[in-house]
């Protein structure tokens, strides 16, 4: 079983999720619930690669910021770039100025936009890698399934999809469910897993 401690409102909850309160409404509302748009979990693919060497804190509370200066991760528009926007970008003080990253999610969304047209979906692509319940070990920071995935878009061209950035893809959107035992949300969390239409 996973430690959780007492929430604000004396409820059991995820301990990590204590250490500010934008992390406590992230893992009460968002974290482990599945998602199924792809503009969302294009959004997270990018965030997570720019939390490279990063805490998901300084990430998150500059979640803003990314939205507006990324055009709201839509994936066209961001696929569309050109050295004007880097150059824009890299002047941004309200997200991470690190062009390589910068550079990374520009040709991620491309290379998106290619998986889109061969699988349908990027939602449909990245949920068959979706871990079995039991072959997921607590604490774990990478599974097989998060090394499957890591290998299949590495070879499509994506930059900055390691087996351990897509694992904590995975737990953030909902491919596993990694609330602590005991935490308030698991439950709804599961549910909500459970009544998700996996894309096709």
């Amino acid at each position: 079983m996973k430690a959780s401690y007492g929430g604000p409102d004396g409820l059991m909850r995820c301990a990590w999720c204590l250490a500010t309160p934008a992390y406590c409404a992230y893992h009460d509302e968002e974290w482990g619930f599945p998602v199924g748009d792809d503009r969302r979990l294009f959004e997270k693919l990018c965030l997570e690669g720019f939390q490279a060497g990063l805490s998901w804190r300084t990430i998150l509370e500059k979640r803003e910021n990314f939205r507006a200066a990324f055009h709201n991760f839509d994936i066209a528009r961001v696929a569309a770039y050109t050295e004007q926007d880097v150059t824009r970008l890299m002047a941004d003080g309200g997200i991470i100025r690190h062009p390589g990253k910068i550079e990374a999610t520009i040709n991620n969304a491309q290379r998106a936009l290619e998986l889109i047209d061969e699988a349908g979906s990027l939602a449909a692509f990245v949920w068959r890698f979706e871990p079995a319940a039991k072959t997921v070990p607590e604490f774990a920071t990478t599974c097989p399934e998060s090394h499957a995935l890591s290998k299949a878009l590495k070879k499509r061209g994506w930059k900055f999809v390691g087996p351990t950035t897509l694992y904590s893809f995975m737990q953030a959107m909902g491919l596993v469910n990694d609330h602590a035992l005991d935490c308030t949300v698991r439950e709804n969390a599961e549910l909500a897993r459970r009544n998700f239409r996996r894309p096709k």
